[in-house]
């Protein structure tokens, strides 16, 4: 069994985390951290009767992997220590994403105290870097925003089909991305029938997804991002703007998807047929809660070609394969477990 520490198990990362690997035959809870006294249930009231119980930050015990659910800055302060116990680490967080160290003091405006650790963190992405993770100490796990953008674009950026310097992508996020805090944009009163746009220009993920678009390219990759709070819970839908190089069909690109991901069991590529007749043209489109809960992420495309334009809709749960359940992913890889060990839960319908 492979002993697992969550430090930082209140928020709703942490949470989801533990939701996932309480059902996993191949884990171990050891520990669960809070700085506060309270119960399990006070949290997470959907885990009411585990004989979970949290324990101090300074109660902590050696074990084979930590997943940090934690505010950024404080993951590359804890890393040495259980690193030093021989636990690998999962930061769910934003501490090791970034490989340009002036970039990320920049964009996250503090001064980082583990380079080093940056300098041998993988990105956890499967889909592009497998076989690094499966060697790794420290994984940084992707930003939800960032994920989604990744997976939708990697094939055309990939076949150098597009022009990398325009890509526009629109971001719909549901309110647990922004975590259990009390916010005024998540509160019920301000986000239900609204939409609220925040750091529409330099978003922290813009960097990560520019990043690992740009190993897959000699040319320079600019992504032209804007998230926008919508009211729903869970769930990312970006919507991608790419402008090809030459015509392709929906057709040509939902075969170049499906021949990329073929070996991927977490990624499906939406072809559902267009209904011609249709006044309502949705079917072909997947939808955010289709994918609730899981691990999934669902791809969808069309073209426009009288106007030379792409539209990417990527779909994942920004806790769920933008969060906590790839970071079980990459788990599984790190100690050699089929990665889809205690993932293959499918989406609820209706939620």
């Amino acid at each position: 069994m492979i002993k697992v520490g969550i430090y930082g198990a209140t928020g709703y990362m942490g949470g989801e985390a533990l939701r996932v690997l309480m059902n996993h035959p191949e884990v171990e809870i050891a520990w669960a951290t809070s700085r506060s006294d309270a119960q399990l249930a006070d949290y997470h009231p959907n885990l009411f009767g585990e004989n979970i119980h949290f324990i101090r930050p300074d109660q902590t015990t050696p074990v084979d992997v930590v997943f940090m659910a934690l505010p950024t800055g404080t993951p590359q302060e804890l890393a040495p220590k259980f690193l030093k116990e021989g636990a690998k680490i999962i930061d769910l967080g934003a501490d090791f994403r970034l490989s340009d160290r002036k970039i990320w003091e920049k964009v996250y405006n503090k001064k980082h105290k583990s380079w080093n650790l940056v300098k041998e963190a993988v990105y956890g992405i499967p889909e592009l870097h497998r076989e690094e993770i499966k060697n790794a100490r420290v994984i940084a796990n992707p930003g939800c925003f960032a994920s989604a953008a990744i997976l939708g674009l990697a094939p055309l950026v990939k076949a150098n089909l597009i022009d990398t310097s325009k890509i526009v992508v629109d971001g719909l996020s549901g309110t647990a991305g922004a975590g259990a805090e009390l916010a005024r944009p998540a509160h019920h009163a301000e986000i239900g029938n609204n939409l609220i746009p925040y750091n529409v220009v330099g978003h922290r993920h813009t960097f990560e997804a520019e990043q690992e678009l740009g190993h897959l390219t000699k040319k320079k990759v600019s992504i032209h991002f804007t998230p926008v709070y919508v009211p729903i819970v869970r769930g990312i839908l970006d919507i991608i703007h790419a402008f090809p190089n030459k015509k392709i069909s929906r057709a040509t690109l939902l075969e170049l998807y499906k021949e990329f991901y073929k070996d991927e069991y977490f990624v499906k590529i939406y072809d559902l047929p267009k209904e011609e007749k249709a006044s309502w043209q949705y079917k072909p489109y997947p939808w955010v809660n289709s994918v609730s809960g899981t691990n999934f992420s669902y791809i969808g495309l069309d073209v426009d070609e009288a106007r030379g334009r792409i539209v990417v809709f990527s779909v994942l749960d920004s806790i769920g394969k933008g969060g906590a359940h790839v970071g079980v992913q990459n788990m599984n890889l790190m100690f050699g477990l089929n990665e889809t060990t205690g993932l293959t839960n499918r989406g609820l319908h209706p939620i």
